[in-house]
This record gives structure tokens, sequence and C-alpha cells, in this order.
């Protein structure tokens, strides 16, 4: 027996990697600073869980429809009419388990071998994977630092082939927290127009979480002659505080919200019933507390920024949104740690600063673009001050 070749075309979840290597220390006592997960620290707000409660004790716990309860998918609806302007019915809505499984189902219900998915980069890990175990083939278009980490137009228009069936467009971005103004929005979407065979993935998972009075908008908002060939993804994992409880959904054209209901049906069936009440009643609930963690994260954002930048070879852009930063270490590499190893890529720096100052971050290898580093900053300001501290030391210890 041997695992299949569609197993053989992707790699283990580097970030995952990365937290169970930051468990493993734990458990053993080592002080280490974990910055690689990408899960808030808030908790999930107490009436979403009371919801669960009573959902439970109600005996909401037998199968609900494939993709999702009609109850859920009319508070998606309300949502996206909320949030974005944009009217759905619940025949366009899917719920899935998480936004990881939506892009699954999405990618694996649609392609083919020989079709082509753009994947601008730095990219969410998952993504150029998924469309592999698919069969197809990710098309990665760089786009660094000098262009905010943002896909310009005429690098779109020049990833475009006939073979093209998906643009993956995530913002605000993990990793960078790059997010896309409604004017880049649209200049993307001119391009999009001229390519009529180009569907469109919009993740936006992190759609409540940006600062300093950046709008965020939705590629379907802005450029409605994309509407009919986007998938508007989200979900209740970030904004929510609710990674636990696995719930994605997207809106889209009817025919894929039922291929992608078919995969479904022969993969997990229904996400869980407890976590569709739940997600519901965070959906439906008071919003408010939304903006007061956006406003915990920005304070968080601006020390993680301006300590960095404070690191000797290190520069961090200050991203408009999520909470990661994608700092360049570019001015880290060919130098020598106290140990005597060269470092040579951005995998050597993380490897450096796990080993000697016990900080845990991703490299940027994984996302696509080096030499950087993820690091996600949901977590309390006190353990991001004291892991800057570490990583500013770290640096001037490199000769």
């Amino acid at each position: 027996m041997q695992t299949s070749a569609a197993l053989d075309r992707i790699n283990p979840s580097p970030t995952l990697a990365i937290t169970s290597r930051v468990l493993e220390l734990k458990r053993a006592g080592v002080d280490v600073i974990g910055l690689g997960a990408g899960e808030p620290d808030f908790d999930t707000p107490d009436f979403v869980k009371e919801a669960a409660i009573e959902a439970i004790r109600a005996g909401k716990t037998k199968y609900t429809n494939v993709d999702g309860t009609a109850e859920l998918k009319d508070a998606i609806v309300a949502k996206f009419r909320r949030d974005n302007n944009l009217d759905y019915t619940p025949a366009q809505i899917t719920v899935n388990v998480g936004g990881k499984h939506t892009l699954f189902n999405a990618l694996v219900a649609t392609l083919d071998a020989g079709d082509e998915v753009i994947v601008p980069a730095p990219y969410w890990v998952s993504y150029p994977d998924v469309v592999q175990f698919a069969g197809a083939t990710p098309v990665i278009v760089a786009a660094g630092a000098d262009v905010g980490y943002k896909l310009t137009p005429a690098m779109l228009e020049a990833a475009i082939t006939p073979k093209t069936k998906w643009l993956i467009l995530n913002s605000p971005s993990n990793p960078t927290g790059a997010a896309y103004s409604v004017d880049e929005l649209k200049a993307l979407g001119a391009v999009l127009e001229r390519h009529p065979h180009v569907w469109i993935f919009a993740d936006d998972m992190y759609e409540h979480i940006v600062y300093d009075d950046f709008r965020f908008a939705t590629i379907a908002e802005v450029c409605p002659s994309l509407y009919d060939r986007t998938l508007t993804v989200n979900g209740c994992s970030k904004a929510y505080a609710m990674t636990g409880w696995r719930i994605g959904f997207a809106a889209g054209a009817p025919w894929l919200i039922k291929a992608m209901a078919k995969l479904q049906s022969q993969s997990t069936s229904n996400p869980c019933s407890i976590a569709q009440a739940a997600a519901t009643a965070a959906l439906t609930g008071d919003q408010s507390f939304l903006k007061e963690r956006a406003q915990a994260f920005q304070v968080r954002r601006d020390l993680v920024v301006n300590m960095l930048n404070d690191a000797q070879g290190i520069t961090c852009p200050k991203p408009e949104g999520a909470f990661y930063v994608y700092p360049d270490v570019s001015g880290v590499i060919g130098r020598t740690t106290p140990g005597g190893k060269r470092i040579e890529t951005d995998s050597d720096f993380v490897g450096y600063l796990l080993d000697d100052a016990k900080v845990a971050a991703v490299q940027g290898v994984a996302f696509g673009v080096s030499p950087a580093m993820r690091i996600s900053y949901a977590t309390s300001e006190a353990l991001l001050t004291e892991a800057c501290h570490r990583i500013q030391a770290a640096c001037a210890a490199l000769k």
C-alpha cells in the first residue's frame, strides 16, 4: 500500500508545524513565545457561547442540511447585505468546516489537470497546495514589499492565460496584512472584465480587522460586473475568535454552491450543528465588540512594527489589516550567529530565533516571498514586547 499521487502533491502546513513545535517546547518547560499561530487570543464572545449551550439543551444535536442550516444561511445573507452591500439568496450560500474547507470544496469541485490558478505571493500556505491536490497548476505571482505586497493590474494581466480558471484574492492578507483599497480592486476588476473565463475566489476572512480608517471592500461589491463569477468567502474564525468552532462560509453562483455541496456530501457532511447555532448568534448579535478588538489589534500592530524596525537588519512595513506583519529580513542574511552558524536563508534566521531567542515565527519561504518572516501579533502586549526585545537582542548578537 502506498499513499496516493494526490497526497504526494501537497506538504504538511508549515504554520501548523510551527505551532506544534511551540507546544512541544512549552510542555518541556521551555520559555518560548509563539508568534506563529494565526489565532486571536481573545475568547469567543459570551453571547455566542450561550447560544451554543442553548442549542445543546434544545437538542440541536442532529444532522443538518449538508451545507448549512436555514437559520445560518439566512444570517449569512443578512451579513453580506449589511457589511458588503451584496444581495444573495440562501441558494447562493454554502457553510463549511472552516475557511480552509471552503477553499478545498471550491477548487476540488472545479479544477482539472491543465487548469491554472493565479496565486499572488506572499500567499496563505494552503492556496497552492490545494490547487495541486486538485491536479491543477498554481501560477505564483510574486508581489513584494516594493508594491506593498499587493498584486498590480499589470502583474495580473501578464499571469492570465487561456488555462486560467481562478484568481485567489486575499484581503486583508495572511501573511502580510496588506489590504486592497476600493481603487485598487477596481483596477484589478478592469483587467478581469477583459477575461470572462477567470473566476475570483475572494478570501475576506480578516474583513473586520482593519486599521487607520481603512475602508474594507470586497471585489464583487465594487465591481458588480464580476458578481456572477466571484465566490465571496468569509467565516467566523478570526473576527469572532471562533477558530476551533470551524465555520467558514461563502456566497456565489448557485451551480457552484451545488457542486460544493455535492462534494461535501461525500466528505464531511454538515458542519457541527452546535457550531452552526453559535455562528448564527455571532452574525446576528451585537457587532460592537468587533471594532473594540480591532482597536486593540491596532495598538499591538504599532508596537510590533516600531520594535521590529529598531532591530538590526529587519525592515517591517505597516499593514492595513489582519494580525500579522511580514518583515523583510534581508539585512541579516549572510551574518553569523554567536554559535558560528552563517544565516543563509530566512529559514535559518527563524531557526536561530527559536533556538537562541526562544521566539517562534514562520519563515517567508513558506509563503512564497523571501527573505522574510511572518509574525502574528494576536497575543498580549506584554508577550509581544518581550518577544520583540528578544528579537532585537538576537539581531544585535549577529556578527
